[in-house]
């Protein structure tokens, strides 16, 4: 579900809750008017809002460290995508052999 049309569902389901707190009471008896819902649908917005960006923060914190690729697996991506021959690979392949990883 795209952003906006989330915001459109949110709206559309607190419509109702919104008009019941903008009625009007014959006394304080009914709890101010209704007040407290718009109150209680706002605190959860709210703290919708606030899971929401906790969670979306941790997941690109921890979604930055990817694994670093070793030089054999670039060079066969790149023979995969036709960028080097198959001797230019087995040449570097041959290279990497002989030379010990730092």
């Amino acid at each position: 579900m795209r952003l906006s049309s989330a915001r459109l569902s949110v709206a559309l389901a607190a419509l109702p809750l919104v008009a019941l707190a903008f009625r009007h009471g014959d006394h304080m008896g009914d709890w101010g008017g209704g007040w407290w819902i718009a109150m209680v649908v706002m605190m959860v917005v709210f703290w919708a809002a606030v899971i929401a960006l906790v969670v979306w923060a941790f997941t690109r914190v921890a979604g930055t460290h990817k694994a670093e690729k070793s030089a054999l697996d670039i060079a066969k991506e790149r023979l995969a995508r036709g960028e080097i021959s198959t001797e230019e690979f087995e040449r570097i392949k041959h290279q990497l052999v002989l030379t010990p990883a730092r």
